[in-house]
């Protein structure tokens, strides 16, 4: 839908990074509400969205009732704020633009309070990045692993 060129690192005065991020965000009650209009809204909000905030829109996809962002931001910015500004200022102009999809989405929300999002990997992935990390130093200096987990999906 929307694709704009990715910058490999966003430059700070005292960091670089390349965060990217996937984001799912369902629509309320799972309706099918994204038309051709309503989809050239979206992308618009988002542009907004990017000039007043650090959050990049690398591209906007959609399914039938849920929308696919690939994202692009800043350390200072955790995914909690980035999921909530994305979705606050879109559902709000969405609705202020296309005030005919409040009859199929009452109550005022256009998202689901859930979302789906994942950490995607430019460069690496996680053998890499260990092996990277291993491999660091000098070569008289022998590397020592002092702690190693598991990935956990269970965050209490």
């Amino acid at each position: 839908m929307y694709i704009c060129k990715m910058d490999d690192h966003i430059f700070k005065r005292h960091n670089k990074s390349l965060l990217l991020y996937h984001l799912v965000c369902p629509i309320k009650y799972r309706r099918s509400v994204l038309s051709e209009p309503v989809e050239n809204s979206l992308v618009e909000v988002c542009k907004n969205i990017a000039d007043r905030h650090e959050i990049h829109f690398i591209e906007i996809g959609a399914d039938d009732n849920h929308v696919h962002f690939l994202i692009q931001s800043v350390p200072k910015l955790s995914v909690e704020i980035i999921v909530r500004t994305i979705k606050s200022i879109t559902g709000k102009e969405l609705f202020r633009l296309h005030p005919e999809i409040k009859q199929q989405l009452w109550g005022g929300h256009f998202w689901t309070s859930g979302y789906y999002v994942n950490t995607v990997g430019h460069y690496a992935n996680v053998d890499v990045i260990q092996k990277y990390i291993q491999e660091q130093g000098d070569e008289k200096i022998v590397y020592k692993k002092f702690h190693q987990s598991q990935l956990s999906l269970i965050f209490e």
